[in-house]
């Protein structure tokens, strides 16, 4: 079966009664995770973009104290800081928000570099925060003249501290 169009679906979703809408939606929200995750974070979250932040970044700081905690090897402790990051940008697709992106990605450098005490020393992991940086700096240029100022200097400061 191949899927239909984005455009093919919002015709017919237009022609949808709201009582067949909520069917539709619930249904999705039964199949998968994600689907009722991002239906939580448009339902519930999205409303207040800033406390959505928060409590992804306290997310990032218990899960990196779990990392912590029971770390056994440097493999594991790279395949969970992956997980993490896998996580964060999946948080980050549910807002869409360019500003909430940067802002999930500097509190992840920030959480990673305090909580990860191998990122200094082992190039693997510091290629982890590097690349983050970098793609910091992309998504910086995307925003407005005054934030890019703003979190420029937050992402020399998560540069300096680093070396």
């Amino acid at each position: 079966m191949k899927a239909a169009s984005s455009k093919q679906i919002k015709d017919e979703l237009s022609h949808k009664t709201s009582k067949e809408l909520l069917a539709f939606c619930l249904r999705l929200a039964r199949f998968k995770k994600e689907n009722k995750e991002l239906l939580t974070y448009l339902l519930f979250e999205a409303e207040d973009e800033q406390s959505y932040i928060e409590s992804v970044k306290e997310w990032m700081k218990e899960e990196f104290i779990s990392i912590n905690k029971n770390r056994k090897t440097h493999y594991h402790t790279k395949k969970a800081v992956r997980q993490v990051l896998k996580n964060v940008k999946k948080y980050i697709r549910y807002s869409a928000n360019k500003e909430t992106e940067v802002v999930l990605l500097i509190g992840f450098c920030q959480i990673y570099r305090d909580y990860i005490p191998l990122a200094r020393k082992r190039l693997v992991f510091k290629n982890i925060y590097d690349r983050q940086v970098e793609l910091l700096k992309k998504r910086v240029l995307l925003l407005h003249e005054d934030l890019q100022y703003d979190y420029g200097l937050e992402i020399e400061a998560l540069v300096k501290r680093m070396i």
